[in-house]
């Protein structure tokens, strides 16, 4: 089991503890909380389980983990429209088109664990794309998503797999 909670006095800080394991972690903006809505930039708050790794193979070799892994491509895409259909889920994605793009410029999408937060049933407005994923260099706030370094998860990777249980809050 994983547990996250917030750090005394920093909403958007927190420690993720796992069989005596103890990371640092950035939370979202909004702190831990119960009532998720979409861009609320608020970690959801309840118990969870990692689905798969997404992970960019043009950054690095293929993390060791007992989840199953798919590698992200240029047209891998999360929709985070409430209306669509595909809300709160992985989608394919032409050049030009919207969605929020796993393949980033930056790092933070290098490697990330996919949760079944707002999955079954999928709630509309209720929050997606909510991942563990690495944090940004001075751990700033993540709109929604528990963020750590690259050295931490790949600790937990290797420890993570379906039926884990993710506990936040």
């Amino acid at each position: 089991m994983l547990r996250v909670r917030r750090a005394a006095g920093a909403p958007s800080r927190g420690w993720l503890t796992a069989a005596g394991l103890t990371i640092p972690v950035a939370l979202g903006r909004g702190g831990i909380r119960a009532d998720k809505r979409e861009g609320d930039g608020g970690t959801p708050r309840g118990t969870f389980h990692p689905l798969r790794l997404w992970w960019r193979a043009d950054r690095g070799p293929r993390p060791r983990t007992h989840l199953p892994v798919r590698a992200i491509t240029a047209a891998d895409a999360w929709c985070e429209d409430p209306s669509s259909r595909h809300y709160n889920r992985p989608m394919r994605r032409d050049p030009g088109e919207a969605g929020d793009r796993l393949l980033r410029a930056d790092h933070l999408y290098d490697l990330i664990v996919e949760i079944d937060h707002n999955t079954r049933p999928r709630v509309a407005g209720r929050g997606s794309a909510v991942f563990l994923h690495l944090a940004r260099d001075n751990f700033g706030p993540t709109a929604g998503c528990v963020a750590m370094t690259r050295g931490h998860l790949l600790r937990l990777l290797a420890r993570l797999g379906p039926q884990t249980k993710i506990v936040i809050g």
